[in-house]
């Protein structure tokens, strides 16, 4: 089921790595963040979901999980946009959306 589609939120890509990444790997979180070369916090706020993964977080979890970092990007991105689209809901309708003039009609 898409999770957007179903109205749920996307996924974080901390809860990701808490529930299913780094429980396959069978290693501790501090060993996680040494083989990240990451400090203990920074991974602990990404995996309590109060930090975003960045584009260098994203290049080093790539090459960590051998998956590449577009995908840990584009979690993030999903999830960022979730969240702009919710906090910004209220104004948004109060933007106008505009149209190109169509150079043919003139």
């Amino acid at each position: 089921m898409n999770r957007i589609k179903s109205g749920l939120p996307p996924t974080h890509p901390g809860e990701l790595l808490r529930e299913v990444v780094l429980p396959a790997l069978g290693i501790a979180k501090s060993q996680a963040a040494a083989d990240l070369q990451i400090s203990r916090n920074h991974l602990h706020a990404v995996l309590r979901e109060t930090a975003p993964v960045s584009p260098d977080l994203a290049v080093k979890l790539g090459k960590f999980c051998g998956n590449g970092p577009e995908i840990w990007m584009n979690l993030q991105t999903r999830y960022d946009l979730w969240e702009a689209n919710k906090r910004l809901g209220p104004v948004l309708g109060s933007i106008p959306r505009r149209q190109p003039i169509d150079a043919a009609k003139s």
